[in-house]
């Protein structure tokens, strides 16, 4: 099937990375759950969920924490969206977002998107080598099983 906006992704230079606000947590925790990702703790603070769109939604990808390592939460493209390189270009978008904040490494935990992330630059890690701000988080405590691959990329535009 082909997808209803196109079968081309758009150029990174057309897309936007906007912050939500609280009206916009209806859409994103729809999306999220029909993806199969947490939704649970989307109001907590420390949280910081954008909406990616060319003129229309794209996605929704977040950032969790503070300091220099930070957690990507939820990184989804719509299901009409998929499969013509739309999560390399919103993954790329919202690094760039963390990298302008001063993020120096994201981490990230995953059970369906290993594969893609390793070939985005995200290096298999050990659990336990994580810095206490991430083992801490919530994804880590309860949201995810243990079964879940966990990732980290350095940013290399960080500074």
């Amino acid at each position: 099937m082909m997808p209803a906006h196109g079968s081309e992704a758009p150029s990174p230079t057309r897309l936007r990375a906007t912050p939500i606000g609280e009206s916009d947590f209806d859409g994103l925790a729809f999306f999220l759950a029909g993806a199969g990702l947490p939704t649970a703790d989307l109001k907590e603070p420390g949280r910081l969920f954008y909406r990616v769109d060319a003129g229309d939604l794209i996605g929704y990808a977040g950032i969790e924490g503070s300091g220099p390592d930070r957690l990507l939460r939820s990184l989804v493209v719509l299901p009409d969206r998929r499969r013509v390189g739309l999560g390399r270009v919103v993954l790329e978008l919202i690094e760039d977002e963390a990298a302008s904040m001063g993020v120096e490494r994201l981490h990230l935990l995953t059970t369906t998107a290993a594969r893609f992330f390793r070939t985005q630059g995200y290096a298999d890690a050990a659990r336990a080598t994580a810095p206490a701000t991430i083992a801490a988080s919530a994804e880590f405590t309860k949201l995810c099983p243990a079964s879940a691959a966990y990732l980290v990329k350095y940013l290399k535009d960080a500074s």
